[in-house]
């Protein structure tokens, strides 16, 4: 199944997320899953923003045409103390953002920062880049946007 969305339908397909949002105490607009945010950045009705390390958008892949503005970076995943204002400078604070990282957790913080920056339209894509981690202690099969198959390329 194709989700098609057209642009004066945005509002209304991203209310139910922001009420969510605000019914749980999201300082952002609201978390969506990995389809829907591929639907929207297709359709050109947001930016889908990559907040992993350049290490882990170079090795485990990425999504083509992603903005990459990392959280963290190194081993040690040190702070980026500069995310907020490479975040505006790479998309302006009135684009609807998208925000991807491994599983939904730095992404998470990454746009809890941005709301509190004053971005209105950032959301967190639900499930990351590769999901949860499964019983056998990998990732790629419980959610995550590569086990959509959604697009998205290695280097």
């Amino acid at each position: 199944m194709t989700l098609v969305i057209e642009a004066t339908l945005l509002p209304e397909v991203l209310e139910p997320v922001r009420a969510v949002a605000l019914s749980t105490g999201l300082s952002y607009a609201g978390g969506v899953p990995p389809q829907l945010a591929w639907v929207l950045v297709q359709s050109g009705q947001a930016v889908l923003v990559d907040v992993r390390t350049a290490e882990e958008r170079k090795f485990v892949g990425h999504v083509p045409g992603s903005v990459h503005v990392a959280w963290a970076s190194g081993t040690a995943m040190t702070r980026n103390p500069r995310f907020v204002r490479e975040l505006e400078a790479k998309t302006g604070k009135d684009a609807v953002l998208l925000l991807l990282c491994r599983s939904g957790k730095r992404s998470d913080l990454a746009a809890d920062a941005a709301a509190k920056a004053g971005f209105t339209r950032v959301f967190n894509v639900l499930e990351g880049f590769e999901g949860e981690i499964d019983e056998q202690q990998h990732r790629g099969s419980l959610g995550g946007w590569r086990s959509y198959n959604l697009p998205w390329v290695q280097d």
